[in-house]
């Protein structure tokens, strides 16, 4: 099987817009993308990873499309045009294929239409319905782009960043394409602000991933996108794996049997053992449930020596997008010259009823050599997700 490799990266979130300032954030962990903000939860102020740099507009003749999510979206892709303008002129249109994972999408545009037909019996001017569609992301870059290869979203909660890098990678196997433009990209929305407070999920502070004192999430928003192909490149995506145990509507598996098998197999996708991973980006949302049955499967997948380390406190949650946002902290850990790596950021204090992990610190650095990185995805419904990312030989 051809290997796949990330040609490059086009990324924003609140730790910042490109590669190099969200790398500075990102390593450094001096800063945060975290601040509390009022009105996404009635009479809450919460600390939220919101994108405060101005969004681009959506370019002329696919006003139909203007939502955050694709203005975040179109920030992140910007960075990559010119990679994926050159491969559309050598592959052509219809060889490029997009896959965007979201979970929100337009909905929080959709939501204020449908709050104006509440109140007065119609619809407002602007109100799209396509805007909710799941696929609307994926469907605006194939648009602004002008590619004509498969294009779709992909909606798993969660693991839907992740899942397109999968289903991406699967396209360039098939042969059905020569390149494609992948990622996720969420942004905050009431639905999902609402939901996770009813479900007493969210963190009054900035959250504590595996502490002791652990009381729920931050909600964060982002986009990021790679270009896959079949050329060569400094960072491979070596393989990848997925697992759906359907164990509860919102709650995991408590003994992580669900998020081991996706990890294991993405282990024997990259055709490497345990003992090879140099580091993990652990899911670590900072809810009791997940941050316990991720620690039992890192422990029995891994035992108790790999490092690793959850970055929703530097971003918050980010959904839909976190899959893909995460495999970036991945990459840009294998391209930085420093071989640093993400620091996990927390109050220091573990929770004794949990498997022990080895948490890196803010001077963790790769080793040299080859180096093999893991990025872990849950979500609701028992979808697993893992990804591994290496320095191409």
């Amino acid at each position: 099987m051809s290997e796949t490799y990330l040609n490059a990266l086009g990324v924003a979130c609140s730790l910042g817009v490109g590669k190099d300032a969200v790398a500075d954030a990102l390593f450094g962990a001096a800063t945060h993308g975290l601040r509390p903000i009022d009105g996404w939860v009635p009479g809450r102020t919460l600390p939220l990873g919101d994108v405060t740099s101005e969004l681009p507009p959506p370019p002329a003749g696919l006003e139909h499309r203007d939502t955050r999510n694709n203005r975040l979206l179109l920030l992140a892709a910007i960075e990559i045009e010119s990679e994926v303008r050159a491969a559309i002129d050598r592959f052509g249109a219809a060889r490029i294929g997009v896959v965007i994972g979201t979970s929100t999408t337009g909905i929080e545009e959709a939501t204020r239409g449908i709050a104006t037909r509440g109140a007065e019996g119609t619809w407002p001017g602007d109100y799209r319905y396509s805007d909710q569609e799941l696929g609307a992301p994926a469907a605006f870059l194939a648009e602004w782009l002008g590619v004509t290869g498969p294009c779709y979203g992909i909606s798993t909660a969660c693991t839907s960043g992740a899942r397109a890098l999968l289903s991406a990678r699967r396209l360039l196997h098939l042969g059905i394409c020569d390149a494609v433009v992948c990622g996720g990209a969420d942004t905050l929305c009431r639905l999902a602000t609402n939901g996770f407070h009813a479900l007493e999920a969210m963190a009054p502070e900035r959250c504590l991933p595996f502490s002791r004192s652990r009381r729920g999430i931050n909600i964060g928003e982002a986009a990021a996108v790679f270009l896959m192909t079949r050329d060569r490149a400094p960072v491979v995506m070596l393989g990848g794996g997925a697992s759906s145990d359907a164990y509860h509507m919102s709650s995991p598996e408590p003994g992580g049997r669900g998020a081991s098998e996706a990890m294991r197999r993405a282990l024997s996708a990259a055709g490497i053992v345990a003992d090879t991973i140099d580091y993990v980006n652990l899911h670590g949302t900072a809810t009791e449930h997940n941050d316990a049955m991720e620690s039992h499967a890192m422990a029995a997948t891994f035992g108790h020596a790999v490092r690793c380390s959850s970055t929703k406190a530097l971003t918050g949650h980010t959904l839909g997008a976190a899959g893909a946002l995460e495999a970036a902290f991945c990459w840009l850990a294998l391209t930085d010259p420093r071989r640093r790596l993400p620091p996990h950021t927390w109050n220091g204090e573990p929770d004794p009823a949990l498997p022990v992990l080895a948490f890196t610190r803010a001077d963790d650095a790769l080793p040299a050599g080859r180096r093999h990185l893991m990025s872990n995805s849950f979500a609701f419904g028992g979808n697993n997700a893992s990804l591994i990312l290496a320095d191409a030989t």
